[in-house]
């Protein structure tokens, strides 16, 4: 296909060509501190925001020239260019190929009998959209033994490209063709899991497996728990999911890193492993990761030396080296560049917008931009006009500003990448003031963003001021300070094209799939770093949307004192994925004690052939790696982690028993030991606060940085109780005060000093578990601790996870007393309420503060719930709701409409857990 270098003025004049319908906002009710004399334009923008909350709006038509902003958006122009010729919208539609479809290949389609899937299967996938597939997929999937499940596969193609659907395939495939074996997907992410949960859900329902028998597992399991076995059952697990599902219970287990080792090494030990009949590893390129990825390439190294027949498949979009991947697994690699939406990239740099064909191309123009001689050859396509408005001043704001509102103005969306949390609401703030007016107030889409709005509204944590500001005008921010609830809603309103720009940290880049028309890089750093070329290409892979745009377009907005640096970025290939399984990086260490404690490696022997199936093998001189080895097994066997027996048989200790079924690395397990340990002879039992600091994980940073003086005010409001755990843990109530009248934080250098923080960083965590298992809510959380509520609603489901993992240790310890103590406090900690509301709080949205509010209100078990009218619930959940603003009649009608359903949902959950408590209690009796 012959490449097209293509101009930028297209939306412009999309833009200019278009006209649009504008409503007046006329007769708004406005408090006095909103009016301003002579300033009509501001009127306007304070109407939009009183509508945003609810505020009754008559509109009526007016003409695009009456509209006014309180900032406007800078005009892109086309710039002359004899070399480089505009291309019309049209045209660049036209020039873009269609990739072929079943009727020129009929490998295309999944219901060829090649691939062998059931006909619900295949519907499922094209009522998702996957009518046909693409020639790569074709060629991947029907590789020589791979639809079979006979050899392993690792493959690389770029964001967007398609690379899920085919492991979806070969994972469904092989647990409908054998209903005995199940499947693993591992995802890096929370957010991701419970994307591909929802998912693939979608894609198996109705979808039946060939007839088996019951497997012995699921024999085994009563009555009431066991499932249809014909139907797929597909589960997420991630710390702090409450899924009532077990492994036996289900047929793809969708986790994250850490839960995917965890039911690998329970299966070893249960002899189960070879009910698992594929494993899927995505984003393999984290194996990199020295702090969770490498667990990937512990775990599939198990699976290497089982030799159970397992099918590993590996995929990323950012692998360079498949080859020694392919090679270390024993496995088939395809490598594609293929993308089904061509992507444009531009380099935007003073006021100025320059089209890259190629990374080398961007490293001679940055030179030359950057160069203090005169430019020769390098000429911009476009130029943006300097902007008259203080906020707009910086080149970058302005370009930023000036492309997204192009983009919405065209009917498409915008992607902006911020280096923060702050940057991203200051940014959406910014976007949606320039907005035109003519677009915002659209009737039709007005409505959908109010319901947005109203489902914000009604979460229990409120409606955040600036979302709500800026969701009217079609933008809307996401990052980790909102709540999950909050980045779902916000998501999904984009994904319909409710709000048309959205504003993000580079977490979204890799956590969800968000594509849009258009990405825009508000300069080449997120966060104080430099990003890397690996999180680059993700970014910039979001652009184009399949099946809604034709192409997609990317943007980095560079600052003057960055362009040389994003030159070298965009030049620099990128990073081989290598082992983390060295001494420096600890992984090692992990990798001998788990298979020591799992039993599947006890003798040198078989240790030296577990170490021959990592990707480390094949990466390392042997000699250093056999001297690595033996060193690292002393060091075990110093630790008192595990012991060699007369006849050369290492073996694991209790505490390393207990390190590994608690999900612990080796050096975690040996500090929470000696935590516990002394917890042991003198636990607080008079107060929660020594069971919260047990729960709080070992390694905290970032969720819980210290804030000195919060910490010093919450000492101060400590009981008895709290200041002997306080003394006990070993935190010295002068050093809180020094460090709260300071502006240095603890010192890290020595193992003592790092002991020292790690204890501090738990306790203040801790005070934050205290607050939501005496129902405070999130919000309120947060606004005392003064963090994100994003961050405390985070750090409790990963405390959540963590106590169930301290509850294990003490279980393989032998310590029966301190884990009754710790499963009656890991109950509140999944309600965030207090013991007698945890009945309550196993439905579903009754938790904390709202199932306090039912418990005052007469509903204080599931029986009483789910014998409820939802009609009498509505007045229940408005108690429960945080102070809202007055609607008027008609907002509020809907949303009492909202919370109607939402009862609907509580009483009919509540009819289920009820049922399934009787069923319980008769299947005992009995």
């Amino acid at each position: 296909m012959t490449e097209t270098r293509i101009g930028c003025a297209t939306s412009i004049d999309i833009v200019q060509q278009q006209r649009y319908s504008t409503s007046s906002l006329h007769g708004v009710k406005r408090v006095s501190e909103h009016i301003e004399t002579d300033s009509s334009h501001r009127d306007v923008l304070e109407e939009l925001i009183n509508f945003s909350v609810g505020e009754h709006i008559r509109k009526k038509q007016r003409t695009d020239d009456g509209w006014k902003n309180r900032i406007e958006a800078s005009k892109i122009n086309a710039a002359p260019n004899d070399q480089l010729k505009y291309v019309p919208e049209h045209a660049r539609r036209n020039s873009v190929a269609s990739p072929p479809g079943p009727s020129q290949n009929p490998l295309l389609s999944l219901s060829h009998a090649r691939y062998g899937l059931p006909e619900t299967l295949v519907k499922n996938f094209a009522s998702l959209g996957i009518n046909s597939i693409y020639p790569w997929q074709s060629s991947c999937l029907l590789g020589h033994g791979i639809l079979g499940g006979e050899k392993n596969l690792v493959y690389t193609a770029p964001t967007g490209g398609g690379k899920s659907l085919v492991a979806d395939v070969l994972m469904l495939k092989r647990i409908v063709e054998d209903p005995s074996k199940k499947a693993i997907l591992v995802l890096p992410y929370v957010a991701l899991v419970q994307e591909k949960l929802k998912w693939l859900r979608k894609v198996v329902e109705g979808v039946q497996k060939s007839a088996g028998p019951l497997s012995q597992a699921g024999s085994q399991c009563p009555k009431w728990r066991r499932p249809h076995v014909s139907s797929i059952r597909v589960a997420g697990f991630f710390g702090g999911s409450r899924s009532r599902f077990s492994w036996s219970d289900v047929d793809v287990a969708i986790c994250t890193i850490e839960k995917a080792n965890a039911l690998v090494n329970t299966a070893t030990e249960e002899c189960t492993i070879r009910d698992l009949g594929i494993v899927v590893l995505d984003e393999l390129h984290m194996i990199t990761d020295d702090h969770r990825g490498y667990l990937m390439e512990v775990m599939a190294s198990k699976l290497l030396v089982l030799d159970s027949h397992v099918q590993i498949v590996g995929m990323s979009a950012t692998l360079t080296n498949t080859q020694i991947l392919a090679k270390w697994l024993g496995a088939k690699y395809y490598n594609t560049k293929y993308v089904p939406v061509p992507i444009d990239e531009y380099l935007v740099y003073d006021g100025s917008i320059y089209q890259l064909s190629t990374s080398s191309a961007f490293f001679k123009t940055a030179s030359q931009l950057n160069s203090t001689q005169p430019l020769s050859r390098i000429s911009p396509i476009c130029t943006i006009d300097a902007s008259e408005h203080i906020e707009l001043r910086n080149p970058v704001s302005n370009a930023v500003v000036s492309l997204a509102i192009e983009t919405a103005a065209a009917g498409y969306g915008a992607l902006i990448f911020c280096g923060g949390r702050q940057a991203c609401q200051s940014m959406a703030a910014l976007v949606s003031e320039a907005m035109p007016c003519g677009l915002a107030v659209d009737d039709e889409i007005l409505d959908k963003r109010k319901d947005v709005i109203g489902e914000l509204r009604s979460l229990p944590v409120g409606l955040d001021e600036t979302l709500a500001k800026t969701m009217i005008r079609g933008v809307a921010f996401h990052h980790a300070g909102l709540t999950i609830e909050e980045r779902d809603i916000v998501a999904e309103a984009y994904d319909k094209g409710v709000i048309k720009v959205i504003v993000a940290t580079c977490s979204l880049a890799a956590g969800i799939n968000l594509p849009a028309r258009r990405v825009i890089l508000q300069g080449a750093r997120m966060g104080r770093d430099l990003i890397g070329p690996a999180m680059l290409r993700q970014m910039r892979g979001r652009a184009g949307r399949k099946g809604k745009d034709e192409i997609g377009e990317s943007y980095l907005c560079c600052e003057k004192a960055d362009l040389e640096e994003v030159a070298q970025l965009l030049e620099a290939d990128l990073p081989m994925v290598e082992s983390s399984l060295t001494t420096e990086k600890c992984g090692i260490k992990r990798a001998l004690l788990e298979v020591i404690a799992i039993k599947l490696a006890t003798h040198m022997a078989a240790i030296q052939e577990y170490v021959q199936k990592t990707l480390l093998f094949h990466t390392m001189d042997r000699v250093m790696l056999d001297d690595m080895v033996a060193a690292t097994l002393k060091e075990l066997m110093t630790s008192g982690l595990i012991t060699l027996d007369q006849f050369g048989s290492y073996e694991a200790t209790l505490l390393s028993q207990a390190t590994v079924a608690s999900y612990l690395t080796p050096e975690d397990g040996i500090f929470i030991y000696g935590e516990l340990r002394r917890a042991l002879r003198a636990f607080v039992m008079d107060g929660e606060m020594h069971i919260f600091y047990t729960f709080t994980p070992a390694y905290i940073s970032g969720l819980a940085d210290i804030n000195w003086p919060i910490f010093r005010r919450e000492m101060w409001n400590l009981d008895e109780s709290g200041l002997r755990v306080l003394e006990f843990v070993g935190i010295n109530p002068g050093l809180i005060n020094r460090m709260a009248n300071s502006t240095k934080q603890l010192p890290e250098t020595s193992s003592e000093e790092i002991r020292i923080a790690r204890v501090h960083r738990r306790f203040y965590a801790a005070l934050q578990l205290r607050d939501l298992c005496n129902e405070m809510p999130i919000h309120l959380v947060a606004r005392k601790f003064e963090v994100p509520r994003g961050f405390v609603q985070t750090l409790a489901q990963i405390c959540e996870g963590f106590a169930a993992g301290m509850i294990k240790f003490c279980d393989r310890m032998g310590w029966g007393m301190l884990k009754a103590a710790l499963e009656h406090m890991s109950d509140r900690l999944k309600a965030g309420a207090r013991a007698d509301l945890l009945e309550l709080a196993k439905i579903p949205f009754v938790k904390s503060r709202t199932a306090r509010v039912f418990w005052e209100n007469g509903y204080k078990g599931l029986r009483s719930v789910s014998e409820a009218d939802p009609k009498d619930l509505v007045p229940v959940l408005l108690l429960a709701q945080p102070k809202k603003l007055r609607l008027d009649r008609d907002e509020e009608a809907k949303y009492h409409q909202k919370l109607l359903l939402k009862a609907e949902i509580i009483v009919g959950a509540a009819n289920r857990l009820w049922e399934r408590q009787q069923q319980m209690e008769i299947e005992i009796d009995s």
